[in-house]
């Protein structure tokens, strides 16, 4: 099964872009349509685009006409005010999801259905496993965001894969994004002068580098790789730890104010925090990527300590705080405290 006529949603944000660039320059793909509201404004090859809004039913009309038989789902917004409100998140994520799959439904053509999920449907809580593998659920229950958006996806996506057996289905969740380009809240988050973390909570988190995202999305398009796969880069950072690398004081914020802090950035527009993503903050997450190794065949490039270290450098952070040198003093302390108990031994 291989990709001749490929659509992508969502081609005007970067990831979009950039996977639309990649297929682009492939000779085996002989079209390239990238959909979305607006125009792209990176570079993306040769790729045709067509100013289209997935909630509405002349997607079905594009896809038919133009015989496409894969298609890349990529319009799932995760904060609510890029998307001009939750209201209006909503109806990009579930409603347009639907009427995209609609139209794959009915589409003869239509051989595979490459769609981008995230780990956010794991959610956050301090009942969590260690690593959530594809086959677990949500220890605690959604009741908006962009977590729930993203399991109603991945819903109508499995409702799909049943009525047409015959569509290869390949749904990836990834972990957070992080790279020298991409913008993103929580690259957002890291670059602020001072960060603010919950005091009394460290959680792990985990990152997936750009470039290991892109090159997994460009691989199930071209491979045959049916499943549901965590992406995410090997090993986990805790959040005191990232922000040390980042060269930035840390602001121990206590938990009655966290939402007031949440907000106050969100209004002066420095981050765009949901209240799902400032769980995220006070009890982390990690996923296991055993599938996405044996069974997709792809190990990334960037562990996620790596991946960090990646947007420190390509973004030239100005470091406010040397992480070797605390990290030296920490050693020190350590070293002296297990000195004076032996001692007293």
């Amino acid at each position: 099964m291989s990709s001749r006529v490929v659509l992508i949603t969502g081609v005007s944000r970067y990831l979009g872009g950039k996977l639309a660039s990649l297929l682009s320059a492939d000779p085996s793909i002989e079209r390239v349509i990238g959909v979305d509201v607006v125009p792209p404004r990176q570079d993306v090859g040769r790729t045709e685009f067509v100013r289209a809004d997935i909630r509405n039913p002349i997607i079905a009309k594009v896809i038919a006409s133009a015989q496409v038989d894969t298609v890349v789902h990529m319009s799932v917004i995760a904060t609510p005010f890029g998307a001009g409100g939750r209201t209006a998140m909503k109806e990009i994520n579930v409603i347009g999801t639907m009427q995209l799959l609609a139209a794959c439904q009915k589409a003869p053509t239509l051989q595979k259905l490459v769609v981008r999920s995230t780990t956010a449907v794991y959610g956050s809580s301090s009942r969590d496993p260690a690593l959530f593998t594809e086959g677990m659920e949500p220890r605690a229950q959604f009741r908006s965001g962009y977590g729930k958006d993203s399991i109603e996806v991945e819903g109508y996506v499995r409702g799909l894969g049943r009525r047409r057996p015959d569509v290869d289905v390949t749904l990836l969740r990834f972990a957070n994004f992080i790279g020298p380009r991409i913008d993103t809240p929580l690259t957002r988050y890291f670059a602020l002068p001072a960060v603010p973390r919950m005091l009394g909570f460290d959680p792990r988190i985990q990152f997936v580098h750009e470039d290991d995202g892109i090159e997994v999305l460009r691989r199930a398009v071209l491979e045959q790789r049916r499943g549901t796969f965590n992406v995410a880069g090997s090993g986990v950072l805790l959040l005191s730890q990232a922000i040390r690398r980042a060269g930035r004081p840390a602001v121990q914020i206590p938990s009655p104010a966290v939402s007031a802090v949440g907000s106050l950035f969100r209004r002066v527009g420095l981050v765009d925090f949901s209240p799902e993503q400032m769980q995220f903050l006070q009890f982390g997450r990690g996923v296991d990527t055993t599938r996405l190794v044996e069974d997709f065949g792809y190990r990334p490039a960037y562990p996620t300590r790596a991946a960090f270290d990646d947007f420190v450098a390509g973004r030239e952070l100005k470091r406010y705080i040397d992480p070797d040198r605390v990290a030296g003093i920490e050693q020190r302390v350590l070293a002296e405290v297990e000195r004076r108990r032996a001692a007293h031994a």
